[in-house]
Protein backbone atom coordinates (compact mmCIF):
# COMPACT_ATOMS: atom_id res chain seq x y z
CA UNK A 1 0.00 0.00 0.00
CA UNK A 2 1.57 3.41 -1.39
CA UNK A 3 1.23 6.50 1.25
CA UNK A 4 -1.47 8.29 -0.90
CA UNK A 5 -3.82 5.06 -0.45
CA UNK A 6 -2.69 5.14 3.35
CA UNK A 7 -3.54 8.57 3.47
CA UNK A 8 -6.70 8.39 1.89
CA UNK A 9 -7.78 5.66 4.16
CA UNK A 10 -6.85 7.44 6.93
CA UNK A 11 -9.11 10.73 5.76
CA UNK A 12 -11.47 8.33 5.35
CA UNK A 13 -11.69 6.83 8.62
CA UNK A 14 -11.81 10.56 10.22
CA UNK A 15 -15.25 10.98 8.91
CA UNK A 16 -16.48 7.64 10.44
CA UNK A 17 -16.70 5.91 13.47
CA UNK A 18 -13.44 4.17 13.51
CA UNK A 19 -14.60 1.24 16.45
CA UNK A 20 -16.37 -0.53 13.95
CA UNK A 21 -15.55 -4.08 12.80
CA UNK A 22 -14.55 -4.20 9.39
CA UNK A 23 -12.67 -1.22 9.86
CA UNK A 24 -9.05 -0.30 8.95
CA UNK A 25 -7.12 1.24 11.66
CA UNK A 26 -3.26 1.79 12.51
CA UNK A 27 -1.67 0.54 15.42
CA UNK A 28 2.04 0.25 17.00
CA UNK A 29 2.59 -2.99 19.09
CA UNK A 30 3.69 -2.19 22.45
CA UNK A 31 3.40 -5.45 24.01
CA UNK A 32 2.51 -9.24 23.65
CA UNK A 33 -0.65 -10.94 25.83
CA UNK A 34 -0.20 -13.97 27.51
CA UNK A 35 -2.29 -15.56 24.29
CA UNK A 36 0.78 -14.63 21.84
CA UNK A 37 -1.17 -11.56 20.40
CA UNK A 38 0.47 -8.41 19.49
CA UNK A 39 -1.32 -5.30 21.60
CA UNK A 40 -1.41 -2.10 20.46
CA UNK A 41 -3.91 1.09 21.50
CA UNK A 42 -6.12 3.14 19.42
CA UNK A 43 -8.37 5.79 21.12
CA UNK A 44 -7.34 5.01 24.48
CA UNK A 45 -8.60 1.17 23.67
CA UNK A 46 -6.93 -1.69 23.75
CA UNK A 47 -6.51 -3.88 20.56
CA UNK A 48 -5.00 -7.45 20.21
CA UNK A 49 -3.45 -8.30 17.04
CA UNK A 50 -2.06 -12.23 16.32
CA UNK A 51 1.29 -12.28 14.41
CA UNK A 52 2.26 -8.69 15.97
CA UNK A 53 6.02 -7.96 17.66
CA UNK A 54 6.13 -4.74 19.96
CA UNK A 55 7.94 -1.90 17.70
CA UNK A 56 5.79 -2.92 14.46
CA UNK A 57 3.49 -0.70 13.21
CA UNK A 58 0.42 -2.07 11.05
CA UNK A 59 -2.82 -1.46 9.14
CA UNK A 60 -4.97 -3.73 10.98
CA UNK A 61 -8.42 -4.78 10.50
CA UNK A 62 -10.85 -4.58 13.23
CA UNK A 63 -12.41 -8.15 13.65
CA UNK A 64 -14.32 -8.34 17.31
CA UNK A 65 -15.20 -4.91 18.94
CA UNK A 66 -15.85 -4.02 22.72
CA UNK A 67 -16.30 -0.41 24.13
CA UNK A 68 -13.07 -1.11 25.64
CA UNK A 69 -11.06 -3.51 23.38
CA UNK A 70 -10.92 -5.32 19.95
CA UNK A 71 -9.62 -7.90 18.05
CA UNK A 72 -7.70 -7.25 14.75
CA UNK A 73 -6.30 -9.24 12.15
CA UNK A 74 -2.85 -7.89 10.39
CA UNK A 75 -4.00 -6.46 6.72
CA UNK A 76 -0.16 -4.44 6.71
CA UNK A 77 2.40 -4.01 8.10
CA UNK A 78 3.77 -0.58 7.56
CA UNK A 79 7.30 -0.45 10.15
CA UNK A 80 9.10 -3.62 11.17
CA UNK A 81 10.14 -4.31 15.11
CA UNK A 82 13.33 -5.14 14.95
CA UNK A 83 12.18 -8.56 17.01
CA UNK A 84 10.31 -9.73 13.74
CA UNK A 85 12.13 -12.64 11.67
CA UNK A 86 11.49 -14.67 8.92
CA UNK A 87 9.09 -17.66 10.08
CA UNK A 88 10.84 -21.02 10.00
CA UNK A 89 7.92 -23.08 9.24
CA UNK A 90 5.65 -22.08 5.59
CA UNK A 91 2.36 -22.28 7.11
CA UNK A 92 3.81 -20.72 10.51
CA UNK A 93 0.52 -17.16 9.84
CA UNK A 94 -1.58 -20.29 9.13
CA UNK A 95 -1.07 -23.34 12.02
CA UNK A 96 -2.18 -22.93 15.70
CA UNK A 97 0.63 -24.56 17.06
CA UNK A 98 2.85 -21.30 17.18
CA UNK A 99 2.01 -18.00 17.77
CA UNK A 100 5.90 -16.83 17.99
CA UNK A 101 7.67 -17.87 15.16
CA UNK A 102 8.32 -14.38 13.84
CA UNK A 103 10.01 -13.38 16.66
CA UNK A 104 13.58 -13.78 17.05
CA UNK A 105 14.07 -16.35 20.27
CA UNK A 106 16.34 -13.32 22.78
CA UNK A 107 13.29 -11.26 22.66
CA UNK A 108 10.55 -14.21 23.03
CA UNK A 109 12.94 -14.91 26.48
CA UNK A 110 12.71 -11.32 27.40
CA UNK A 111 8.49 -11.30 27.00
CA UNK A 112 8.16 -14.18 28.65
CA UNK A 113 9.75 -13.20 31.76
CA UNK A 114 7.61 -9.93 31.70
CA UNK A 115 4.56 -11.73 31.24
CA UNK A 116 5.53 -13.59 34.54
CA UNK A 117 6.32 -10.52 36.49
CA UNK A 118 3.20 -9.08 35.29
CA UNK A 119 0.58 -12.17 36.12
CA UNK A 120 2.53 -12.14 39.36
CA UNK A 121 1.66 -8.44 39.79
CA UNK A 122 -1.71 -8.09 38.42
CA UNK A 123 -3.14 -11.06 39.89
CA UNK A 124 -0.65 -12.34 42.97
CA UNK A 125 -0.47 -9.00 44.43
CA UNK A 126 3.39 -8.88 43.88
CA UNK A 127 4.57 -5.79 43.93
CA UNK A 128 8.30 -6.38 42.93
CA UNK A 129 8.37 -9.86 42.58
CA UNK A 130 11.78 -11.97 42.19
CA UNK A 131 11.59 -13.45 38.99
CA UNK A 132 14.55 -14.54 37.08
CA UNK A 133 15.61 -14.57 33.80
CA UNK A 134 13.42 -17.29 31.70
CA UNK A 135 15.92 -20.16 31.36
CA UNK A 136 16.30 -21.00 27.35
CA UNK A 137 15.64 -23.87 25.75
CA UNK A 138 19.17 -25.66 24.22
CA UNK A 139 17.50 -25.65 20.81
CA UNK A 140 14.32 -23.01 19.73
CA UNK A 141 13.11 -25.72 17.14
CA UNK A 142 13.17 -29.72 16.94
CA UNK A 143 12.40 -29.87 20.60
CA UNK A 144 9.06 -31.33 21.42
CA UNK A 145 9.44 -35.35 22.30
CA UNK A 146 5.32 -35.66 21.43
CA UNK A 147 3.33 -34.81 18.93
CA UNK A 148 -0.36 -35.43 18.73
CA UNK A 149 -1.89 -34.73 15.49
CA UNK A 150 -5.90 -34.75 14.57
CA UNK A 151 -6.86 -35.81 11.37
CA UNK A 152 -8.89 -34.84 8.40
CA UNK A 153 -9.85 -35.46 4.41
CA UNK A 154 -9.18 -32.50 2.14
CA UNK A 155 -11.71 -31.48 -0.51
CA UNK A 156 -9.46 -33.64 -2.87
CA UNK A 157 -10.20 -36.88 -0.55
CA UNK A 158 -6.56 -36.91 0.78
CA UNK A 159 -5.59 -37.77 4.63
CA UNK A 160 -4.12 -35.15 6.13
CA UNK A 161 -2.50 -34.33 9.37
CA UNK A 162 -1.90 -31.07 11.01
CA UNK A 163 -3.15 -28.60 13.64
CA UNK A 164 -6.22 -26.28 13.50
CA UNK A 165 -5.82 -22.94 12.04
CA UNK A 166 -5.97 -20.20 14.56
CA UNK A 167 -9.55 -19.44 15.70
CA UNK A 168 -10.93 -22.00 13.72
CA UNK A 169 -11.39 -25.65 13.00
CA UNK A 170 -9.80 -25.88 9.91
CA UNK A 171 -7.13 -28.38 9.48
CA UNK A 172 -3.69 -27.12 8.12
CA UNK A 173 -1.88 -30.42 6.70
CA UNK A 174 1.50 -31.01 7.54
CA UNK A 175 4.18 -33.16 6.46
CA UNK A 176 6.76 -31.80 8.63
CA UNK A 177 6.82 -29.83 11.60
CA UNK A 178 9.95 -27.73 12.87
CA UNK A 179 9.16 -27.73 16.48
CA UNK A 180 8.73 -31.35 17.01
CA UNK A 181 12.13 -33.81 17.21
CA UNK A 182 13.22 -34.04 13.12
CA UNK A 183 13.64 -37.40 13.10
CA UNK A 184 9.79 -38.10 13.54
CA UNK A 185 9.06 -36.56 10.14
CA UNK A 186 8.88 -39.17 8.12
CA UNK A 187 6.28 -41.05 9.87
CA UNK A 188 3.99 -37.78 9.69
CA UNK A 189 4.12 -37.70 6.42
CA UNK A 190 4.55 -41.50 5.36
CA UNK A 191 1.66 -43.28 7.88
CA UNK A 192 -0.87 -40.52 6.61
CA UNK A 193 0.19 -42.04 2.99
CA UNK A 194 -0.34 -45.72 4.24
CA UNK A 195 -3.67 -44.61 5.81
CA UNK A 196 -4.88 -43.55 2.92
CA UNK A 197 -3.85 -46.72 0.56
CA UNK A 198 -5.80 -48.82 3.03
CA UNK A 199 -8.73 -46.64 2.79
CA UNK A 200 -9.57 -46.99 6.68
CA UNK A 201 -12.09 -44.22 7.18
CA UNK A 202 -10.75 -40.46 8.84
CA UNK A 203 -13.15 -40.26 12.04
CA UNK A 204 -15.66 -36.68 11.90
CA UNK A 205 -16.56 -35.33 14.70
CA UNK A 206 -19.93 -33.54 13.32
CA UNK A 207 -21.08 -36.96 12.51
CA UNK A 208 -19.87 -39.20 15.14
CA UNK A 209 -18.71 -41.61 11.86
CA UNK A 210 -15.43 -42.65 10.47
CA UNK A 211 -12.84 -44.63 12.73
CA UNK A 212 -8.99 -43.14 12.73
CA UNK A 213 -9.17 -39.44 14.75
CA UNK A 214 -5.54 -38.69 15.83
CA UNK A 215 -1.95 -39.70 15.30
CA UNK A 216 0.43 -39.38 18.28
CA UNK A 217 3.74 -39.78 18.13
CA UNK A 218 6.60 -39.88 20.11
CA UNK A 219 10.21 -40.23 20.73
CA UNK A 220 12.63 -40.88 23.60
CA UNK A 221 15.56 -38.32 22.98
CA UNK A 222 18.40 -39.86 24.64
CA UNK A 223 17.77 -42.85 23.31
CA UNK A 224 15.77 -42.36 19.87
CA UNK A 225 13.53 -44.83 20.51
CA UNK A 226 9.82 -44.26 18.99
CA UNK A 227 6.05 -44.67 19.64
CA UNK A 228 3.47 -44.47 17.15
CA UNK A 229 -0.26 -44.69 18.33
CA UNK A 230 -3.56 -44.35 16.14
CA UNK A 231 -6.18 -42.98 18.27
CA UNK A 232 -9.19 -44.59 17.13
CA UNK A 233 -13.32 -44.54 17.92
CA UNK A 234 -13.40 -48.45 17.72
CA UNK A 235 -11.26 -51.57 17.43
CA UNK A 236 -9.16 -51.69 14.11
CA UNK A 237 -7.93 -55.35 13.51
CA UNK A 238 -6.48 -55.45 10.50
CA UNK A 239 -4.13 -52.34 11.18
CA UNK A 240 -1.96 -55.07 13.07
CA UNK A 241 -0.99 -56.07 10.20
CA UNK A 242 0.26 -52.78 9.01
CA UNK A 243 2.32 -52.22 12.66
CA UNK A 244 3.69 -54.60 11.66
CA UNK A 245 5.05 -53.45 8.45
CA UNK A 246 5.97 -50.16 10.15
CA UNK A 247 8.73 -51.79 12.76
CA UNK A 248 10.31 -53.06 9.76
CA UNK A 249 10.12 -49.87 7.94
CA UNK A 250 11.15 -47.87 10.65
CA UNK A 251 14.36 -49.50 12.94
CA UNK A 252 13.79 -46.99 15.58
CA UNK A 253 10.17 -47.63 16.29
CA UNK A 254 9.97 -50.19 19.12
CA UNK A 255 5.66 -50.08 19.50
CA UNK A 256 2.65 -49.48 17.81
CA UNK A 257 -0.82 -48.91 19.60
CA UNK A 258 -4.27 -48.57 19.41
CA UNK A 259 -6.27 -46.21 22.03
CA UNK A 260 -9.92 -46.41 21.51
CA UNK A 261 -11.97 -43.23 21.98
CA UNK A 262 -15.59 -43.91 21.44
CA UNK A 263 -17.08 -40.66 22.63
CA UNK A 264 -18.42 -37.00 21.84
CA UNK A 265 -15.64 -35.54 22.99
CA UNK A 266 -12.45 -32.89 22.66
CA UNK A 267 -10.21 -35.37 24.96
CA UNK A 268 -7.72 -36.86 22.85
CA UNK A 269 -7.09 -40.36 24.49
CA UNK A 270 -9.73 -42.73 25.61
CA UNK A 271 -9.28 -45.13 28.53
CA UNK A 272 -8.12 -48.43 27.14
CA UNK A 273 -4.94 -48.44 25.10
CA UNK A 274 -3.68 -51.76 23.13
CA UNK A 275 -0.02 -52.49 21.96
CA UNK A 276 -0.50 -54.16 18.60
CA UNK A 277 2.86 -54.61 17.80
CA UNK A 278 6.53 -54.38 19.86
CA UNK A 279 6.65 -52.69 23.05
CA UNK A 280 3.62 -50.83 24.82
CA UNK A 281 6.34 -48.09 26.03
CA UNK A 282 9.53 -46.65 24.93
CA UNK A 283 12.82 -46.17 27.08
CA UNK A 284 14.15 -42.51 27.71
CA UNK A 285 17.00 -41.08 29.85
CA UNK A 286 16.42 -38.37 32.03
CA UNK A 287 18.34 -36.63 34.83
CA UNK A 288 20.70 -39.99 35.26
CA UNK A 289 17.88 -42.43 35.20
CA UNK A 290 15.99 -44.89 33.00
CA UNK A 291 12.06 -43.96 32.68
CA UNK A 292 10.00 -46.31 30.77
CA UNK A 293 6.92 -43.73 28.70
CA UNK A 294 3.82 -45.24 27.42
CA UNK A 295 1.72 -43.76 24.65
CA UNK A 296 -0.80 -42.21 26.85
CA UNK A 297 1.06 -41.33 30.16
CA UNK A 298 2.16 -37.64 30.44
CA UNK A 299 5.92 -36.93 30.19
CA UNK A 300 7.36 -32.94 29.59
CA UNK A 301 7.34 -32.37 25.97
CA UNK A 302 10.92 -30.89 26.23
CA UNK A 303 13.41 -32.94 27.75
CA UNK A 304 16.29 -31.03 28.19
CA UNK A 305 14.98 -28.12 29.89
CA UNK A 306 13.15 -30.30 31.77
CA UNK A 307 16.01 -31.63 33.04
CA UNK A 308 17.67 -28.07 33.43
CA UNK A 309 14.80 -26.93 35.72
CA UNK A 310 14.92 -30.22 37.62
CA UNK A 311 18.51 -29.14 38.35
CA UNK A 312 17.19 -25.80 39.43
CA UNK A 313 15.26 -27.32 42.26
CA UNK A 314 17.45 -29.49 43.31
CA UNK A 315 19.82 -26.34 44.37
CA UNK A 316 17.77 -24.22 45.68
CA UNK A 317 16.11 -26.92 48.26
CA UNK A 318 19.61 -28.01 49.02
CA UNK A 319 18.35 -31.28 50.82
CA UNK A 320 20.28 -33.11 53.66
CA UNK A 321 19.32 -36.79 53.41
CA UNK A 322 16.90 -36.76 56.33
CA UNK A 323 13.92 -34.81 54.87
CA UNK A 324 10.62 -36.43 53.72
CA UNK A 325 9.48 -34.98 50.31
CA UNK A 326 5.92 -35.07 49.00
CA UNK A 327 5.61 -34.84 45.25
CA UNK A 328 2.07 -33.95 44.30
CA UNK A 329 0.90 -34.53 40.78
CA UNK A 330 3.86 -36.85 40.05
CA UNK A 331 2.90 -38.36 37.01
CA UNK A 332 5.32 -41.40 36.33
CA UNK A 333 7.83 -39.96 38.60
CA UNK A 334 9.47 -37.41 36.48
CA UNK A 335 10.88 -35.25 39.23
CA UNK A 336 10.53 -37.61 42.66
CA UNK A 337 12.48 -40.33 41.22
CA UNK A 338 15.62 -38.15 40.24
CA UNK A 339 15.15 -36.08 43.56
CA UNK A 340 14.45 -39.33 46.08
CA UNK A 341 18.54 -39.92 46.63
CA UNK A 342 18.68 -36.80 48.08
CA UNK A 343 15.76 -37.46 50.98
CA UNK A 344 15.34 -40.29 53.52
CA UNK A 345 11.47 -40.85 52.05
CA UNK A 346 9.47 -39.34 48.67
CA UNK A 347 5.92 -39.90 48.32
CA UNK A 348 4.20 -39.54 44.80
CA UNK A 349 0.46 -38.70 45.04
CA UNK A 350 -1.26 -39.05 41.01
CA UNK A 351 -4.73 -38.86 39.55
CA UNK A 352 -4.30 -41.90 37.17
CA UNK A 353 -3.53 -45.12 37.99
CA UNK A 354 -1.44 -45.68 34.53
CA UNK A 355 0.74 -43.34 35.46
CA UNK A 356 1.33 -44.35 39.22
CA UNK A 357 1.87 -48.08 38.18
CA UNK A 358 4.39 -46.44 35.40
CA UNK A 359 6.17 -44.50 38.53
CA UNK A 360 6.67 -47.15 40.37
CA UNK A 361 8.06 -49.73 37.52
CA UNK A 362 10.20 -46.89 37.28
CA UNK A 363 11.59 -46.57 40.95
CA UNK A 364 12.10 -50.51 40.18
CA UNK A 365 13.92 -50.20 36.77
CA UNK A 366 16.34 -47.43 39.11
CA UNK A 367 16.60 -49.35 42.03
CA UNK A 368 15.29 -46.77 44.06
CA UNK A 369 13.70 -48.07 47.38
CA UNK A 370 12.65 -45.12 49.30
CA UNK A 371 9.52 -43.69 47.08
CA UNK A 372 6.06 -45.14 47.54
CA UNK A 373 3.16 -43.95 45.00
CA UNK A 374 -0.49 -43.39 45.65
CA UNK A 375 -3.39 -43.49 43.48
CA UNK A 376 -5.98 -40.55 43.92
CA UNK A 377 -7.26 -36.91 43.67
CA UNK A 378 -4.06 -34.99 45.52
CA UNK A 379 -7.03 -32.55 47.21
CA UNK A 380 -8.41 -36.45 48.99
CA UNK A 381 -4.71 -37.83 49.65
CA UNK A 382 -3.13 -34.69 51.11
CA UNK A 383 -5.40 -34.69 53.95
CA UNK A 384 -5.43 -37.94 54.65
CA UNK A 385 -1.37 -38.42 54.83
CA UNK A 386 -0.18 -39.70 58.41
CA UNK A 387 3.17 -37.87 57.66
CA UNK A 388 4.14 -34.03 57.93
CA UNK A 389 6.41 -33.76 54.89
CA UNK A 390 9.16 -31.19 54.86
CA UNK A 391 9.08 -30.22 51.19
CA UNK A 392 6.43 -30.21 48.89
CA UNK A 393 6.40 -30.12 45.33
CA UNK A 394 3.21 -29.04 43.53
CA UNK A 395 2.82 -29.94 39.30
CA UNK A 396 -0.84 -29.12 38.86
CA UNK A 397 -2.67 -28.93 35.26
CA UNK A 398 -3.52 -25.61 34.31
CA UNK A 399 -6.24 -25.08 36.36
CA UNK A 400 -3.89 -24.76 38.94
CA UNK A 401 -4.47 -26.48 42.63
CA UNK A 402 -7.72 -27.30 44.20
CA UNK A 403 -8.71 -24.82 47.08
CA UNK A 404 -8.19 -27.75 49.91
CA UNK A 405 -4.76 -28.29 48.75
CA UNK A 406 -3.65 -24.95 49.50
CA UNK A 407 -5.82 -24.88 52.69
CA UNK A 408 -4.26 -28.31 54.00
CA UNK A 409 -0.90 -26.86 52.82
CA UNK A 410 -1.15 -24.11 55.19
CA UNK A 411 -2.32 -26.23 58.02
CA UNK A 412 0.70 -28.59 57.68
CA UNK A 413 3.14 -26.07 56.93
CA UNK A 414 5.92 -27.99 54.95
CA UNK A 415 9.14 -25.86 55.61
CA UNK A 416 9.33 -25.49 51.70
CA UNK A 417 7.46 -25.40 48.64
CA UNK A 418 8.34 -25.97 44.97
CA UNK A 419 5.26 -25.00 42.85
CA UNK A 420 5.64 -25.99 39.33
CA UNK A 421 3.24 -24.03 37.19
CA UNK A 422 2.70 -24.50 33.35
CA UNK A 423 0.02 -21.50 33.48
CA UNK A 424 1.22 -18.46 35.48
CA UNK A 425 -2.40 -16.98 35.89
CA UNK A 426 -3.45 -20.40 38.24
CA UNK A 427 0.26 -19.82 39.50
CA UNK A 428 -0.19 -16.54 40.53
CA UNK A 429 -3.85 -17.09 42.32
CA UNK A 430 -2.56 -19.53 44.21
CA UNK A 431 0.97 -18.13 45.42
CA UNK A 432 -0.61 -15.54 46.22
CA UNK A 433 -3.18 -17.42 48.75
CA UNK A 434 -0.44 -18.97 50.01
CA UNK A 435 1.72 -15.98 50.65
CA UNK A 436 -1.02 -14.34 52.47
CA UNK A 437 -0.71 -16.51 55.70
CA UNK A 438 2.29 -18.57 56.03
CA UNK A 439 4.47 -18.65 53.33
CA UNK A 440 7.16 -16.37 51.29
CA UNK A 441 7.70 -16.20 47.95
CA UNK A 442 11.43 -16.37 47.48
CA UNK A 443 12.43 -17.08 44.01
CA UNK A 444 10.61 -17.37 40.74
CA UNK A 445 11.70 -19.69 37.76
CA UNK A 446 10.81 -18.99 34.27
CA UNK A 447 11.85 -22.23 32.00
CA UNK A 448 11.31 -22.14 28.40
CA UNK A 449 9.49 -25.71 27.31
CA UNK A 450 7.41 -24.17 24.53
CA UNK A 451 9.75 -22.40 22.29
CA UNK A 452 7.83 -20.53 19.14
CA UNK A 453 4.56 -19.86 21.98
CA UNK A 454 3.51 -17.96 24.30
CA UNK A 455 3.94 -20.63 27.01
CA UNK A 456 5.97 -20.04 29.92
CA UNK A 457 6.74 -23.05 32.55
CA UNK A 458 7.44 -21.72 36.22
CA UNK A 459 9.03 -23.30 39.26
CA UNK A 460 8.19 -20.50 42.06
CA UNK A 461 9.81 -21.20 45.63
CA UNK A 462 8.50 -20.97 48.94
CA UNK A 463 9.67 -20.92 52.78
CA UNK A 464 7.20 -21.10 55.78
CA UNK A 465 7.01 -17.89 57.38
Amino acid sequence: MSLTELSNINAQNQSKDLWRQGNLIEVVIYDLSDTGDGVGRFDDRIVFVPDTVPGDRALVRLTYTKPQFARAKLYQLLTSSPHRIRPSCIVADKCGGCQWQHINYEYQLEAKQTLVVQALQRIGGFSNPPVNSVLAAPSALSYRNKATYPLGISAAGQVQAGYYQKNTHQLINLNQCPVQDSRLNPLLREVKQDIQNHNWQIYDEKHHKGQIRHLSLRIGRRTGEMLLTLVVKDWIPEIAVQAQEWLQRYPELVGVALNRNPDRTNAIFGQETRCIAGKAYLIEEFAGLQFQVRPETFFQVNTEIAEALLQEISQQLNLQGHEVLLDAYCGIGTFALPLAPQVRQAIGLELHPISVQQAQHNANLNHINNVTFQVGAVEKLLPQLKIVPDVVLLDPPRKGCDRTVIETLLQVQPSQIVYVSCKVATLARDLKLLCQTGYHLVRVQPADFFPQTSHVECAAFLVSS
